[in-house]
């Protein structure tokens, strides 16, 4: 007995294979040459999968009949169609309409089988690939091969080498397990590796405030430099690089946050008012900064931040320092927090900011101090992030030659000191 599907499934069926048909014919409305499939065949064609798939769900053989006689007309279509030419003279060996016909075809059955998402996405994915063919084929090109084979590197290291890793602790010395350093890493590069390809990849990125945003997602530090040696080299960026700078910073906050919630909920719940507080404080300064002066800024007089995005944060030697940085950090944390408590642990967060903190704030986030109270552990976050404030005003003041960036100097300051005082509200670290 055949089931009713119902009229939602039958309306979803419809809309979509539709929707796909109406994207296909519009794509090559401008070709002179007839290609088979659009706004009228596609939905027969998902109307007639489905059809085809309720007389037998079990075993598919009507579908599958259905399936075969469509797939031997495309072959015929295709083997014709080769032999021509398109626009630019060249022989027509593209795959696409055959693949789509077929895909409007295997819609039908998956709009009935399936829950809605999947008949959406099975959808959305092929417009999205099929509209953004020029786009898609430009950035190909622009791609320097070293990075597609570091980035598969990666994804080997990470989809092979992180399910092998054992989860328990090699050490006494540290709760920190093998598998726990492996995925810090890859959360922290993938951050990282998002904001490289935005700077290096995306035109808007490469100038103003956007450049100072991507890099405070990569790395605040390393953008404050930057932009305080371009506000000393060119006066007339110095407001731009003043703002960039303390907005570098902003996003900082928000970066520690949800690096912060991918391994620790609990904590990151407790920091979640502290950290977007001092970001929301951090971009009001920038906005003050940026436009408060009177005169239109000119965010593109700023340079692009080639100096920070020059190397692939997802190359082995940068990975290999992280991990490394990352154990150590983790002895250091577990052996100050059992010899001098809670202190050891703010000393430490102290001494940290004028390195890299992703290692100390994810080792915590990770537990890799047991027995520290959340109230502890956030408080040495923040004394962390404010003491590399300290370090950035420093590296502000002294690159652009104390005047050019002296206002975002002293926000990084005041942010360091907002950061301490929420510190020792959440721990009450006053004597």
């Amino acid at each position: 007995m055949i089931s009713a599907p119902s009229p939602t499934s039958v309306a979803l069926l419809f809309g979509l294979s539709f929707f796909l048909g109406l994207a296909y014919e519009d794509y090559f409305s401008h070709s002179n040459q007839r290609r088979p499939g659009g706004v009228r065949t596609f939905p027969m064609l998902a109307l007639a999968s489905g059809v085809l798939y309720l007389f037998d769900p079990p075993h598919f053989i009507p579908f599958t009949g259905g399936l075969l006689v469509l797939g031997a007309w495309l072959v015929i279509y295709y083997r014709d169609h080769i032999g021509q030419q398109d626009e630019q003279s060249e022989p027509n060996v593209g795959l696409v309409v055959p693949i789509l016909n077929m895909h409007a075809y295997l819609l039908g059955a998956i709009a009935l089988a399936f829950p809605p998402w999947v008949a959406v996405t099975a959808t959305v994915a092929p417009v999205l690939l099929l509209t953004a063919r020029t786009p898609l084929h430009d950035l190909a090109r622009r791609i320097d091969v070293k990075e597609i084979v570091t980035a598969g590197q990666f994804l080997i290291l990470t989809g092979i080498i992180l399910p092998l890793l054992p989860d328990k602790p090699v050490t006494s010395l540290t709760s920190i397990t093998p598998q726990k350093v492996w995925l810090a890493l890859v959360v922290v590069c993938t951050f990282s590796y998002a904001s490289y390809l935005a700077q290096r990849y995306w035109a808007a990125a490469a100038r103003g405030l956007w450049m100072a945003a991507l890099g405070g997602l990569y790395s605040s530090t390393a953008t404050t430099v930057v932009l305080a040696r371009q506000a000393n080299a060119q006066s007339i960026a110095a407001r731009q690089a003043q703002a960039g700078i303390t907005l570098a910073t902003g996003i900082m906050y928000l970066r520690i946050l949800a690096v912060i919630a991918i391994f620790n909920a609990t904590l990151a719940h407790r920091l979640a008012l502290p950290l977007c507080g001092l970001s929301l404080a951090a971009l009001a300064i920038c906005a003050a900064q940026y436009w408060l002066p009177g005169r239109n800024p000119q965010p593109d007089k700023l340079q692009s931040l080639a100096q920070l995005s020059s190397r692939n944060p997802l190359e082995l030697g940068p990975a290999a320092i992280f991990a490394v940085l990352f154990i150590v950090t983790s002895l250091v944390a577990t052996w100050a927090s059992t010899t001098f408590g809670a202190s050891g642990i703010f000393a430490l967060a102290a001494i940290v900011g004028i390195t890299d903190i992703d290692p100390f704030v994810l080792n915590l986030a990770q537990g890799g101090t047991p027995g520290v109270s959340d109230a502890v552990l956030a408080s040495a976050i923040l004394i962390a992030a404010s003491s590399n404030n300290v370090l950035k005003a420093i590296y502000a003041a002294s690159f652009a030659g104390g005047r050019a960036t002296a206002a975002s100097a002293a926000a990084l300051v005041v942010l360091a000191v907002a950061g301490i005082a929420v510190a020792i509200a959440l721990n009450d670290l006053t004597p």
